[in-house]
C-alpha cells in the first residue's frame, strides 16, 4: 500500500484508539485543597483587596426569594443541539423565581442504543480496513473475494468517505435521544417523550409556579387584605351618615323651637 492508503487507513485507526482509551481510562482522583492553599494560592484574595467583597457576593447563592429550597432539573438531548433551549427556560425561571436552583442534564439515549453508538467505529474500521487490504484479509479466511469487493475498490476513496460520512451520521442518531424533561423536585412536570413537543416559557413558568407554595402563599394573602380594606372602608362611610342624621334633624328641630318663640 502506498503512503495515501495507509494515512487514510491509519488515521480512523487512531480516532478510534483514542476513543477506546477514553472510554475505558479511569477518572483522575481529585485532588483537596486544604485551607492553607485556598487562602495562600495565587487566586486567593488579599486582606485589602475591594475585589474581594465583588467576589465573595457573586459566590454566595440567593437563598431569598420565592423560589429558595426548589430544585428544577432541565434533562435534556445534548446532541441534538437542544442546550440553548435549555439554557433560555433556565434563565426564564431564575428570573421568574428568584432563588430557585436549576440543574441542566443530559438525557442519555436507551441502552442499547448507546451499544450500538460504541459499535459503530468498530465497524467504520473493519470496512475500511477491508476494503483496502481486502486482497490478504479474504483468502486468510479461505473465501474468495467477492464481486462487489472490486467494483467497491475501483471507487476506493469514494467508498471510504461514504463508509466514513454514514458511520457519523448513524452514530450521532444512536447517541440521540431527542428527551426535554423537566422535574420539580424529583417530581415529573413537563416530558417532551411523551407530549412530542417543547414547553412554551409561559406553560413551564405556570406548571413551575404551581409546585412552589411560597408563590401561592403570596397570591392567598393579598386577597384578604384588599377585602379588609373594602370592608373597613364600608363602616365607615356608614358611621359618618349616621352621625350626619341626628345634626340635620337637631337644627331643624332648633329653627321650630325659634319659630314658635316668635309667634308667641
Amino acid at each position: 500500500m502506498d503512503r495515501v492508503q495507509l494515512v487514510l487507513l491509519g488515521l480512523p485507526i487512531l480516532l478510534f484508539c483514542s476513543d477506546v482509551v477514553t472510554l475505558f481510562a479511569p477518572l483522575p482522583p481529585a485532588t483537596p485543597q486544604t485551607d492553607n492553599q485556598s487562602r495562600t494560592g495565587p487566586n486567593a484574595f488579599q486582606p485589602g483587596d475591594p475585589s474581594a467583597a465583588d467576589a465573595s457576593a457573586q459566590a454566595e447563592p440567593q437563598v431569598d426569594g420565592p423560589g429558595s429550597g426548589t430544585t428544577v432539573d432541565l434533562k435534556f438531548c445534548a446532541s441534538c443541539s437542544y442546550r440553548g433551549t435549555a439554557m433560555t427556560m433556565k434563565r426564564m425561571l431564575e428570573t421568574s423565581f428568584p432563588g430557585i436552583h436549576v440543574v441542566l442534564e443530559n438525557y442519555p439515549p436507551p441502552f442499547p442504543k448507546r451499544a450500538l453508538s460504541k459499535a459503530v467505529p468498530i465497524l467504520q474500521v473493519g470496512a475500511m480496513a477491508t476494503l483496502m487490504a481486502g486482497d490478504q484479509i479474504f483468502p486468510r479466511f479461505g473465501m474468495v473475494p467477492p464481486p462487489w469487493y472490486y467494483s467497491l475498490r475501483a471507487n476506493r476513496f469514494g467508498t471510504m468517505a461514504s463508509i466514513w460520512l454514514f458511520g457519523n451520521f448513524a452514530q450521532s442518531f444512536l447517541q440521540s435521544s431527542g428527551a426535554f424533561e423537566v422535574y420539580c423536585n424529583g417530581q415529573l412536570v413537563f416530558s417532551k417523550l411523551s407530549e412530542q413537543r417543547f414547553p412554551s416559557e409561559l406553560e413551564l413558568q405556570q406548571l413551575i409556579g404551581n409546585r412552589i407554595p411560597d408563590s401561592h402563599d403570596t397570591t392567598d394573602n393579598n386577597i384578604p387584605d384588599s377585602q379588609d380594606t373594602i370592608d373597613n372602608s364600608i363602616p365607615d362611610s356608614q358611621d359618618t351618615i349616621d352621625t350626619n342624621i341626628p345634626d340635620s334633624q337637631v337644627e331643624e328641630n332648633l329653627e321650630k323651637d325659634l319659630a314658635l318663640d316668635v309667634e308667641l
